[in-house]
């Protein structure tokens, strides 16, 4: 049963017997500073990074993909990739990337929030925050980033999960390499890719006692596939199926929101990472290699909340997490919640092979510049040097994804 704790909402909650908000601490991840670093490895990401900023705009195909070239190169060179591959991975990946278009018009400081979830100013956006980088923060990013993120009174910071969470997964790797141009356009993804969903954060009345027992998020989703209310919801799966879900069945998805009620801050995000895997690995049958493209979100979202919480005001960390679990449910949802069943991830194939095996298919094997293919291995990397992995679950999940992937299915 929980606790009478847990009906307070999360965001004002203290911890007893101190004025001090609940939070969650994690250890920082290394900073890979390719700005300042001399050697030519870290030069080539800064490099590439640049190009890219300059070259290709932030969003493309009818303002519908996302510029995904930072977090596969980024990805990459964090599991080791060399200079040559780095340079191949940009060849690749810039060949569907477009060219800036002019916005219909500037953004000045008093009217920057006023174009908000408005792609066609995504050049208006990434200038604007520039200038306040160049004429007000003397180029230090993470100052445009404490001003614009977390500033205001229905901030930024909790509406990152827009367009799939890409502006979360953005900004998290701004701080992983230290990359401004990087910072820069997450927050132009932050201002563009802006939704209703903000709502559910900035306004604490949303957050309220569920009828469902809390729970792991593993055990929720689980309870969530079954739930007969939502059979023959939608004809079929897809991210369009996501604003319909907030429409027609509201209730339902703040059901399983607040029954995720992180009373123990830390160890409720570990197994928030566990879930994040297993969503992504446990949902394909044996032999059915249907790794689904939008569902591997869940895990690259929650890899930036992980890579994010160290670097932002506490008060902000437990909102964020609760974001993530956010998407997470919407984008279940709307994939028509395929079973998760961990009997699919085989124990021992870590005992076989190791994290360099797992790495070498990432950086060499067939899908090595296939973005979410990496950075879903990057993720998985991760959440094993964050919580230990005494039992090698995440490695077992590493190596059957990197052994068994053969392409994203869209349905």
């Amino acid at each position: 049963m929980a606790s009478i704790l847990s009906y307070v909402p999360i965001v004002n909650r203290f911890v007893p017997g101190t004025r001090r908000t609940r939070t969650i601490d994690l250890p920082p991840i290394e900073v890979h500073h390719v700005e300042t670093a001399p050697e030519k490895r870290p030069r080539t990401l800064k490099h590439l990074l640049k190009a890219n900023h300059v070259n290709h705009s932030i969003l493309y195909h009818d303002l519908e993909f996302h510029n995904h070239m930072p977090h596969i190169l980024s990805s990459a060179y964090l599991l080791g990739a060399d200079v040559q591959h780095l340079h191949k991975i940009y060849d690749v990946e810039a060949q569907e990337l477009e060219p800036w278009k002019s916005s219909p018009a500037e953004i000045v400081e008093d009217d920057w929030r006023d174009f908000l979830g408005d792609s066609r100013y995504q050049r208006a956006y990434v200038d604007f925050f520039e200038d306040a980088l160049a004429l007000k923060h003397n180029y230090q990013w993470k100052g445009v980033v404490e001003e614009y993120i977390y500033g205001g009174r229905e901030p930024l910071v909790n509406c990152l999960i827009g367009g799939l969470g890409h502006p979360l997964i953005h900004l998290g790797y701004a701080f992983e390499v230290d990359s401004r141009e990087v910072a820069m356009e997450a927050l132009g993804m932050a201002a563009t890719q802006y939704n209703f969903l903000h709502k559910y954060i900035d306004d604490a009345s949303y957050s309220r006692r569920s009828p469902i027992e809390s729970s792991s998020p593993m055990d929720l989703l689980l309870k969530l596939a079954s739930d007969k209310r939502l059979d023959g919801l939608f004809k079929g799966s897809g991210p369009e199926n996501i604003e319909p879900l907030f429409q027609k069945h509201e209730d339902i998805a703040m059901e399983y929101w607040n029954a995720w009620t992180l009373e123990d801050p830390v160890k409720d995000f570990e197994l928030s990472q566990e879930a994040a895997v297993a969503v992504v690995i446990a949902t394909v049958p044996p032999g059915t290699h249907s790794y689904n493209f939008f569902l591997c979100h869940i895990l690259t979202t929650s890899h930036a909340v992980r890579i994010l919480i160290p670097f932002i005001p506490p008060e902000f960390r437990i909102s964020l997490a609760r974001q993530w679990w956010l998407l997470a449910i919407a984008v279940y949802i709307a994939e028509l919640r395929p079973k998760i069943d961990p009997d699919y991830i085989q124990p021992g194939n870590g005992a076989k092979k190791q994290w360099n095996y797992v790495e070498d298919k990432a950086l060499n094997g067939p899908y090595a510049t296939d973005a979410h293919f990496v950075k879903v291995v990057r993720a998985i990397k991760e959440a094993a040097r964050t919580w230990g992995d005494v039992h090698e679950r995440y490695l077992d999940a590493a190596v059957r994804f990197a052994d068994d992937f053969e392409g994203w299915t869209f349905s």
